[in-house]
């Protein structure tokens, strides 16, 4: 399937598409955990990281993905560029446009600058996160980690908990997942789960309720305090008790064969308590590795206009 030049979001994506990614990531998958873990699909190709907020697991996973498909990296560090002396995104893509990189790999805390910056260069640009607006590779790793378990999503159960209104890790991800015919309900703080964010998804009013609805997935997000500008439920032992998985939610997760997954990182207390980390069905780690799978995907498949190969 030929690819595009950008990856932007789900939202424009395509059924086909999607599948064709999903599919693509699997031998990726084989060979990372192969001896010999570098193919040449890339090899002189230039990748940029362009991170504007902070990241472990997704900067260090495109990284990581680049170089196992033999292209060159270059991580921009914007605390040390001129863009502390104001120098403004557009003259900062013009400038990186003259080092003649192929890919540019960006995360900005506002909505809409990845495809600000796609309409300003030759090059393919991956959004990494943008704001509480998309995060698609997340979306695509955690569609690629549940098919794995689970095989088709057609008919399964997904439950989203926590901070939907300002995660853009729900947002993507519930949108691949109806893309591929899952069902997903959200449940947390009622100010954060505004309905033009959760529109035709399904809405709990406790945990309790979750867990009637039988789930084959509970999926926990982080809670984005650095987005909140105002206090949404009065503590986080508060949040914990009633929104996270304790202790006792965890056993009833375990008899009923709940798979559990999260973005990361995770905060032990808040969404989760320990056990849940090494509860046999949780997917955490997994996701981290399938994060390296399903970016070689997305490389593979970009096509810079720059001319990187058509199939």
């Amino acid at each position: 399937m030929k690819g595009r030049k950008d990856l932007l979001d789900i939202e424009s994506l395509s059924v086909e598409e999607i599948r064709f990614l999903l599919e693509t990531a699997k031998p990726f998958k084989e060979l990372i955990r192969q001896s010999v873990k570098k193919m040449p699909p890339l090899r002189g190709r230039q990748v940029l990281t362009l991170f504007y907020e902070p990241s472990t697991r997704t900067r260090s996973s495109f990284e990581i993905a680049a170089k196992r498909l033999s292209a060159e990296v270059t991580n921009f560090t914007v605390s040390t560029s001129s863009v502390v002396k104001g120098e403004s995104i557009i003259d900062t893509i013009d400038t990186l446009q003259a080092m003649q990189v192929d890919y540019i790999i960006v995360r900005h805390a506002a909505a809409g600058v990845p495809n600000l910056i796609a309409r300003h260069t030759r090059a393919s640009v991956i959004n990494a996160g943008d704001g509480h607006h998309a995060h698609p590779t997340q979306g695509l790793l955690d569609a690629f980690t549940m098919q794995e378990v689970v095989g088709s999503l057609g008919g399964r159960r997904v439950a989203i908990i926590g901070d939907i209104q300002h995660s853009r890790v729900a947002r993507s991800t519930s949108m691949i997942l109806r893309k591929l015919g899952a069902e997903v309900g959200v449940f947390g703080p009622g100010p954060l789960i505004p309905e033009e964010r959760h529109g035709d998804m399904r809405s709990f009013r406790s945990f309790e309720e979750v867990l009637a609805w039988a789930p084959e997935f509970i999926y926990l997000l982080r809670i984005q305090m650095e987005r909140q500008k105002e206090q949404f439920f009065p503590s986080l032992h508060e949040y914990h008790r009633f929104y996270g998985v304790t202790d006792e939610r965890l056993e009833m997760i375990r008899d009923r064969g709940i798979y559990v997954m999260h973005p990361g990182p995770v905060n032990r207390g808040v969404e989760l308590v320990d056990g849940v980390m090494t509860y046999e069905r949780t997917l955490i780690n997994q996701q981290v590795e399938n994060g390296i799978a399903a970016r070689m995907a997305v490389l593979y498949w970009l096509q810079p206009e720059t001319g990187l190969r058509s199939e």
